[in-house]
């Protein structure tokens, strides 16, 4: 992988709701009202603006992206993001790549230049932790590799075990 793409690309561990960039990307569920796990976290630490602005944007499919603004939270907006239930079908890994990429191509239209995503079905959505990283890894660095906008992405993992997976996959790439 070129090194003008990897200095781009942080691993952190940690909450992304506290992360003071343009845009966190939220891994949401077809509903947009909110959920569990990173879904709820951003909600809650958005507060009800984030809540009114979805219920009139309406669903979202798997895969596809909506923006809204950022509300409460230190990051101007939020890209929400609908991940595939694991299934083990070929069409699984199309899908949560297609989260990345459509993620990726919002920020651009919307001038973002620095972006966090979390691990994206990795929860309750049951998708193999290694296996989704490499996908979110290699998506986004095949999109980085033709466009100069985004400047920084960040994969935020809450755990110190998914953090691992994720550093180990990128120091793999690096050579």
């Amino acid at each position: 992988m070129e090194k003008e793409v990897l200095e781009r690309i942080t691993i952190a561990q940690g909450d992304i709701t506290r992360l003071a960039l343009d845009a966190i990307v939220n891994a949401a569920n077809s509903s947009l009202l909110g959920g569990g796990g990173v879904d709820g976290a951003i909600h809650r630490a958005a507060g009800p603006g984030l809540l009114n602005e979805c219920r009139k944007i309406g669903r979202c499919p798997t895969g596809k992206v909506r923006i809204t603004r950022g509300y409460n939270l230190p990051a101007r907006y939020v890209i929400h993001t609908v991940g595939p239930i694991y299934s083990g079908r070929a069409q699984d890994r199309k899908l949560l790549s297609s989260c990345y990429l459509n993620s990726l191509e919002l920020a651009v239209k919307n001038d973002i230049a620095s972006m966090a995503f979390p691990a994206i079905s990795c929860g309750v959505y049951g998708y193999p932790m290694t296996e989704a990283c490499k996908i979110a890894v290699d998506t986004t660095c095949d999109f980085l590799k033709g466009n100069s906008t985004i400047k920084k992405v960040v994969f935020i993992l809450f755990s110190k075990k998914n953090h691992a997976v994720y550093q180990e996959y990128l120091k793999s790439v690096e050579k």
